[in-house]
């Protein structure tokens, strides 16, 4: 059985993982500076940063739409027998909602929410690429997806809540408090929703230690795969989490870059571990 696999570009997985398993990407929008752009193929992070950092206003990101969404799947739906799309994380976007509307006019294009974000929703992804290269049904792969949703344990921390408060999800008042105490948030996502978790005091770099630590211990871990995800960091800092990471255990030990989406609401100097719990 022949199964397509794509997803939205919030994903972030790494380019050899999208080319080894032929995973489609399918971009969102981000507009700024007077222009609209196709994430991952019209614009990226570093353009967004520079974008910001020379005065101008924070990037708006926009779903992808159903006429997108009719065009990809009347492309991929008679070339193969199954077409499977994974999505943002619905209470993120209405990628998941303008997908299934559009999958209505064919039988064999299947849409699931992953109900998360980059490598969260991007393990899901890969899991469900590796699936059908086995040759598993598109019901095994769904039943398995459905399973796995609720088990990745998705965090990161964020250096500076500047990009935040200009999104509006926090306020200015409360950034310009964080940032003078030198707090780094933990962000937590459960049950398709952003919270604020343990609040770490100091450096970037020197809080990320204890981070990993709280994230990786005494956890019902499964030790197959990590991904350590982040946007604009000294690449001292990745390599360091790795490392730190490959002492617990795990099999594979991955590293990923945020795209623009996840980049636009959090900003340079965020970083995550995300891997799935058993």
């Amino acid at each position: 059985m022949s199964i397509k696999i794509t997803a939205t570009s919030t994903c972030d997985l790494p380019a050899q993982l999208l080319e080894r398993y032929q995973i489609t990407m399918v971009p969102l929008y981000v507009s700024f500076g007077g222009g609209t752009y196709r994430d991952g193929l019209e614009t990226g992070p570093d353009d967004i940063f520079r974008h910001v950092e020379s005065g101008g206003a924070l990037p708006s990101t926009a779903a992808v739409n159903i006429a997108d969404y009719q065009e990809l799947f009347t492309q991929l739906s008679p070339q193969y027998d199954a077409v499977l799309h994974i999505t943002i994380g619905s209470e993120f976007s209405c990628c998941y909602q303008n997908a299934l509307v559009a999958a209505e006019e064919f039988s064999n294009v299947y849409v699931v929410d992953s109900r998360n974000l980059t490598v969260g929703q991007g393990l899901l992804v890969l899991e469900a690429a590796m699936a059908a290269e086995r040759g598993d049904s598109i019901q095994d792969i769904l039943a398995m997806l459905d399973s796995m949703t609720d088990r990745v344990d998705t965090t990161f921390v964020v250096d500076k809540l500047d990009y935040l408060a200009k999104g509006g999800r926090c306020s200015s008042v409360v950034a310009l408090g964080a940032n003078l105490l030198k707090l780094k948030p933990c962000i937590v996502l459960a049950d398709g929703k952003m919270t604020v978790g343990k609040k770490y005091r100091g450096a970037f770099d020197k809080v990320l230690p204890d981070y990993v630590l709280d994230q990786l211990t005494d956890k019902s871990v499964s030790h197959d795969r990590i991904f350590v995800v982040h946007t604009r960091c000294d690449p001292a800092i990745p390599e360091a989490v790795c490392a730190m990471v490959r002492q617990f255990g795990f099999r594979e030990v991955l590293t990923a870059v945020a795209g623009s989406t996840i980049s636009c609401h959090c900003g340079p100097n965020t970083l995550g571990v995300i891997f799935l719990r058993k």
